[in-house]
């Protein structure tokens, strides 16, 4: 049996700080080599876990939205009691959401939201993601095919209650997003198979932001910062960041 735990981090570099957001499903491993590269060039980042995330499943279908952005915030302040006074948030898919999210209700330099989704698909299809997820993670920890078939077949039947909470919560930031007014770059996959890429436009459209912009990857799907063009995606990230109005050189 693996130890399947994974940790969120904090890597301590320069006075400019990033909190990076993982998705719905995922961990603080979808965004730590953009993390390590962006440590490199001197920024300071911490990527936070939301309850139930980056532990077995059968603890995620019993949180909900409300937790998950609670640890946000948390992340938020993290930073800011660690001394970082500016802060820009970069999120991956529901990370984009709460990175939106965030910058309504609290001072943001700027704003990265990569493949984030404006539309949301049904709860059952949600919830196809969740099982798969569960399947994945029980591998991960070594488990036979035979248990994995079994237990998650126990999650199936208990199901998530709070995915109707995670399409009005993407629903609720989307009817804000007038009021966000932070640089942002809005960042999309072609080949997202999880959500509908117009979401992108949808983004970049309707925040107020004076500065914005959008960028494709041709050949990534949903989980870009793992894909093959990473390495693209953390330069074009820096670039972004590098172009804020940073008071602390």
């Amino acid at each position: 049996m693996r130890n399947a735990e994974i940790k969120p981090f904090f890597f301590q570099a320069g006075k400019r700080a990033v909190l990076l957001l993982h998705g719905f499903t995922g961990s603080s491993s979808d965004v730590r080599m953009l993390g390590r590269f962006l440590e490199k060039q001197g920024y300071t980042s911490h990527a936070p876990h939301y309850k139930g995330h980056g532990v077995p499943p059968e603890q995620l279908i019993e949180t909900s939205p409300d937790e998950w952005w609670e640890d946000v915030v948390k992340g938020y302040n993290t930073l800011k009691e660690a001394g970082y006074d500016e802060i820009a948030v970069v999120g991956l898919s529901l990370g984009g959401v709460f990175s939106l999210k965030l910058s309504l209700m609290e001072p943001v330099k700027g704003i990265v939201t990569m493949c984030s989704p404006m539309t949301m698909k049904t709860t059952d299809l949600m919830f196809k993601g969740v099982l798969k997820y569960a399947k994945d993670f029980k591998r991960f920890e070594g488990k036979t095919e035979t248990e994995i078939e079994q237990e998650v077949e126990a999650i199936k039947s208990k199901g998530m209650p709070s995915l109707a909470q995670l399409q009005s919560l993407v629903t609720d930031v989307r009817k804000e997003l007038d009021m966000v007014y932070a640089p942002i770059l809005v960042i999309q996959s072609k080949n997202d198979a999880i959500i509908d890429p117009h979401s992108a436009h949808i983004i970049y459209e309707e925040v107020e932001s004076l500065k914005k912009d959008i960028k494709w990857f041709e050949h990534s799907g949903h989980v870009i910062t793992l894909d093959k063009e990473k390495q693209l995606l953390h330069e074009t990230v820096y670039d972004f960041l590098q172009s804020l109005d940073w008071e602390n050189e």
